[in-house]
C-alpha cells in the first residue's frame, strides 16, 4: 500500500486523496471548522502540491493508529514548518489529517496563496 508521505513526496496527490476515507475529517490550521470528506479534502491536497515549493518530510514517528510528519517548505519568500498529524481507522485508510504550520507570517503567506489557488481571488 502507498503511503500517505511517499504519495505527497512523489507529488502524486491522487494516491494521497486515495488513502483518505470517504468521511475523512481535515483541519486546517488557516480556518476554524473541519473539512469533511474526501471530495472537500481533494482540492486542499491539490492545491497544496502547487503552494508549498521545495517541500520535504523531514521526520516521523509512528504511534499505532497516529502518525506524525514533520515537513519543511516554502512559500513565495516565507520558509515555514509544520506537521501532519494523521491517524488511520480501523480499515487503515486516514480518517483524520491535521496540520500546523508556523511560523505565523508563513501561516499568513500559505493562507493567501492557498486562497487564490482555490478560489482565484
Amino acid at each position: 500500500m502507498t503511503t500517505f508521505r511517499t504519495a505527497v513526496e512523489s507529488g502524486d496527490m491522487a494516491a494521497a486523496v486515495a488513502l483518505l476515507a470517504d468521511d475523512v475529517e481535515f483541519h486546517s490550521p488557516v480556518v476554524h471548522s473541519p473539512y469533511r470528506g474526501r471530495d472537500a479534502v481533494a482540492p486542499i491536497l491539490h492545491a497544496v502540491a502547487t503552494v508549498f515549493e521545495d517541500f520535504r518530510y523531514v521526520a516521523e514517528m509512528d504511534d499505532g493508529d497516529d502518525h506524525l510528519l514533520v515537513f519543511r517548505a516554502h512559500v513565495g519568500d516565507r520558509e515555514l514548518e509544520g506537521i501532519d498529524l494523521i491517524h488511520h481507522d480501523a480499515s487503515g485508510a486516514i480518517d483524520r489529517l491535521t496540520v500546523m504550520i508556523r511560523p505565523l507570517s508563513a501561516l499568513q503567506a500559505v493562507a493567501a496563496a492557498m486562497r487564490e489557488q482555490l478560489t482565484g481571488s
